[in-house]
């Protein structure tokens, strides 16, 4: 056969394969679209002249693994099947010749699909279907069937090789990540388990403890202050109010002459509106498995709030402060002192209401107002017409992740109906019309989920690196390259974002999460023994409350008015002793549970402003004095002579007072100073002169002084691994491009970005000036 006619069976073999690929141009074809214009009969001469050479090369060695690439070459990851033909319709494999042929078997032993190799007339085992010892032999078929039966296993095949090329490819990537980390691959598996445990444990305890708050607040009936709630209310606001108002005009103009309209006219359209849509959405959030209350419990219950709240706002409307005459006020007139005393009780009452204590609000105003109760009729009637007006106006809106060019699936948020309701210790039930919510509002309200804090933890094991908007970071727990807050425009913008725009900001996420980070358990113990004891030192707030002052036994009005000063500020003082410690014991408790772990990693994403931060929020090396104090690297470095007074000049850095204002040479000079001071700290932190309680940053300090005092009593203070964190910053970095922008000496030498003695302080030389 000569060559050119071996091109021409190679080139309508990879057409067949090219054109019958699910991934030809990301979309399914068929065989035969666009066929080349070859006749069948000038096909079948060549293909049984290529079956008449028996000349069959020898296999490659096992040496070739899947899709021909040598187990030790370079090869691209991410490798789509549309390119396996190159423009002129031949095959190129990763710098192999056109037409070379893989082994039967790739490294793993498996079978393989037989690409082509340069030999002529090679037999390709692994390609060709139906029993066919050649390509030829497929091509010189001339039954229809047999062309679709062969198109329908060579589609079968290639689904086999992308399934088999993305097992590759994971495998790599899991040998890239075990050789990144220098753990063993038993190591990982166990460590990798043990994260998987942690993060389903963790969010199923953070699911279940956001169920029972729903629960509590349906129970409660506060399901109305929802967030999911809140969202559908501003969507059914306005168009109820604007009903009410219509129903408010037409009793106005008379119009409209039923019974409930004189009542329902004595509050305000947008008042009404509110109190409605709050006390049936809280009656049905209470309705059990039905969801659903009954029409007249749900009419009465609106009818009696909506009376209640125009008492209410009568007696404030009735009580407004009014001018006490000048001629009757040194008199004390009766009319006075019924002013006075209203203003008393209006006071009382805005501030009962402010604290939500309706019952007693209720109880006053029922005292002082004289007009006649509306009845269970006119509540009910009120009430059956409001729910109507909402039935009528309210709707859910269709899912955010619609289809665009789907009909929108907009249904009325409430339905009416009948249902046979069984009361407890009875057997039969009732038939009762019922009001129910649409279940899209169920299901909102258990989406709500998604609102609360995931319980992210330090991770055993590297971060999954970052590939997209949400694929990256943990195993398992929902992971989100920026903190978006709920704005849907900046989760769309950087879903939008090309991939290759955000390769860097995913490497450098990754680079911060694969730091790995181990617990200074020397500093643990202090901070342990300190807690213990009742807190107070090295900043740490006391575990104690402030106690109340006595109330003075005297009627004079000053001193009482200094007493509940008083009382307030010892209130305030203890909530924020409260708050600080629930925040240690969260600190601590995460320090204790990752104490004895060889290291862990903190994966990283972004905020708004493109800063990065680790996820988990409680125990990092962004955190207070204390958390940088009881963390340090897993993974140490000798000093060295340099490294060794990096780490002096850290230390009189965290001492601070005004030595970190000293040039680096005084800093060093403060260190050799106080040798004394931080061997004593290292050595006795709470027995000893406590030296390092006077830092600035005590615990980060005492672990300097531990560091040093270990480094410097060694053998070699220069090869000393060390694992202590070295600070290094920018000074105002804004101001430091604004002075490079600028060309500004002046104010480049104020934030230090030109050499100086000392560093400049800017804060400092503005207030002098």
């Amino acid at each position: 056969m000569s060559i050119p006619e071996t091109s021409l069976i190679y080139s309508n073999l990879l057409y067949k394969f090219h054109y019958s690929s699910p991934f030809h141009n990301n979309k399914p074809t068929t065989l035969y679209q666009n066929p080349p214009r070859i006749s069948r009969i000038m096909w079948r001469n060549i293909a049984k002249h290529a079956i008449s050479r028996t000349r069959c090369s020898q296999w490659f060695p096992r040496t070739y693994s899947f899709l021909g690439v040598t187990q030790d070459s370079v090869f691209p990851e991410k490798l789509k099947f549309g390119s396996f033909c190159s423009s002129s319709g031949f095959l190129d494999m990763g710098g192999r010749k056109i037409g070379e042929v893989l082994g039967n078997e790739d490294c793993m032993g498996k079978p393989n699909f037989g690409l082509l190799r340069n030999e002529i007339g090679c037999r390709l085992r692994g390609l060709c279907p139906n029993g066919y010892a050649s390509v030829a032999e497929v091509a010189s078929s001339t039954d229809v069937e047999d062309d679709v039966s062969a198109v329908e296993e060579i589609k079968e095949l290639l689904n086999e090789m992308k399934k088999e090329h993305r097992r590759e490819n994971i495998n790599r990537r899991k040998i890239l990540q075990i050789q990144e980390t220098g753990m063993g691959g038993n190591k990982y598996r166990m460590l990798k388990s043990r994260q998987v445990k942690i993060e389903t444990e963790a969010w199923e305890q953070a699911a279940n403890e956001y169920r029972e708050l729903l629960k509590d607040m349906c129970e409660q009936k506060l399901a109305p202050n929802l967030p999911y709630m809140k969202s559908l209310f501003l969507g059914w606001f306005e168009p109820f109010r604007d009903a009410i108002i219509k129903e408010q005009e037409l009793y106005r103009s008379g119009k409209l002459r039923a019974g409930y309209a004189a009542y329902l006219d004595q509050l305000p359209a947008d008042m009404a509106a509110v109190i409605t849509m709050h006390k049936l959405m809280g009656l049905l959030m209470t309705g059990g498995e039905h969801g659903c209350a009954r029409v007249v419990q749900a009419a009465c219950l609106i009818g009696d709030a909506i009376e209640q709240e125009v008492r209410i706002r009568n007696f404030l409307e009735n009580t407004r402060e009014k001018k006490v005459d000048k001629e009757d006020e040194d008199e004390g007139s009766e009319s006075n002192v019924a002013i006075k005393e209203q203003e008393r009780l209006r006071k009382k009452v805005t501030n009962l209401i402010k604290k939500q204590k309706l019952p007693a609000v209720r109880q006053i105003v029922k005292g002082q107002d004289n007009t006649k109760p509306w009845g269970q009729d006119a509540k009910a009637k009120v009430g059956c017409h409001l729910i109507e007006l909402l039935m009528r106006t309210a709707y859910i809106q269709p899912p955010a992740d619609q289809l665009a060019d789907t009909p929108p699936d907009i249904r009325p948020a409430f339905l009416h109906s009948f249902k046979t309701l069984v009361k407890e210790n009875k057997k039969t039930g009732r038939r009762y019309g019922v009001i129910e919510c649409d279940p899209l509002v169920r299901k909102g309200l258990e989406r709500t989920a998604r609102h609360m804090v995931i319980p992210y933890m330090p991770m055993l094991v590297p971060p999954v690196k970052w590939t997209g908007y949400d694929r990256g970071a943990y195993l398992f727990l929902p992971s989100y390259i920026m903190r978006t807050h709920g704005a849907k425009q900046q989760r769309e913008a950087v879903k939008r974002t090309p991939t290759n725009q955000l390769e860097q900001v995913f490497e450098a996420l990754d680079t911060l999460g694969y730091t790995k980070w181990r617990i200074n358990k020397r500093v643990l113990n202090v901070v342990d023994r300190i807690w213990t004891s009742g807190g107070r030192l090295a900043d740490m707030v006391d575990r104690n409350d402030v106690p109340f002052p006595e109330k003075p036994d005297t009627e004079d009005e000053a001193l009482l008015r200094k007493w509940k000063w008083k009382v307030r500020s010892v209130k305030k003082e203890n909530r924020e002793r409260h708050s600080q410690r629930c925040d240690i014991e969260l600190k601590l408790a995460v320090a204790r549970r990752m104490k004895d772990e060889e290291g862990f990693y903190y994966p990283h994403n972004l905020d708004f402003r493109g800063r990065a931060y680790p996820m988990h929020p409680y125990l990092n090396h962004l955190g207070s004095d204390l958390c940088r104090g009881v963390l340090e690297f897993a993974e140490g470095r000798p000093l060295g002579r340099s490294g060794l007074n990096w780490l002096k000049i850290h230390l009189a850095n965290l001492f601070a007072g005004g030595v970190d204002k000293l040039s680096l040479e005084g800093r060093l000079a403060f260190t050799e100073n106080h040798l004394d001071d931080i061997f004593d700290s290292a050595d006795r932190p709470l027995e000893g002169k406590r030296w390092w309680l006077k830092a600035e940053d005590p615990f980060q300090c005492l672990a300097v002084c531990i560091d040093l005092t270990e480094a410097l009593r060694s053998s070699s203070p220069e090869t000393f691994v060390s694992h202590i964190p070295v600070h290094q910053d920018g000074s105002c970095n804004g101001l430091q491009h604004y002075a490079a922008l600028g060309r500004d000496k002046l104010g480049a030498a104020a934030v230090n970005l030109v050499a100086g003695e000392k560093p400049a302080d800017v804060y400092s030389g503005i207030a002098g000036r």
